[in-house]
């Protein structure tokens, strides 16, 4: 595993959580993929490695995608969302994560 390279604390505030939606079950069972919401500056080596360290599972890939925040109206004021970083992450054949913790 290749956590050795990086500093626990960080890896630790990478993930910073599951994306549970429709397309992301489809994903899942599909590749044997799971959604992370994570951080804006976050590497794709740093998201394996946290993924590796946090759930003891063995990663095939990362890729990541940048989505831009709406631009929403509340009224006559204008606001918007948070641009999201997602990571999706393909587990190695055989690998399996439950957010329990530990993997089959």
């Amino acid at each position: 595993m290749s956590v050795a390279k990086f500093d626990e604390g960080r890896l630790m505030q990478v993930l910073v959580a599951p994306i549970v939606s429709e397309k992301a079950t489809m994903v899942g069972e599909k590749n044997n993929t799971i959604l992370f919401k994570v951080l804006r500056d976050a590497t794709k080596p740093e998201i394996k490695a946290a993924v590796e360290l946090m759930f003891k599972v063995e990663v095939d890939g990362v890729s990541v995608s940048n989505q831009k925040g709406k631009t929403k109206r509340f009224g006559k004021t204008v606001g918007r969302r948070d641009h999201v970083r997602k990571a999706y992450v393909t587990l190695k054949p055989g690998q399996e994560l439950n957010f329990g913790g530990e993997a089959v």
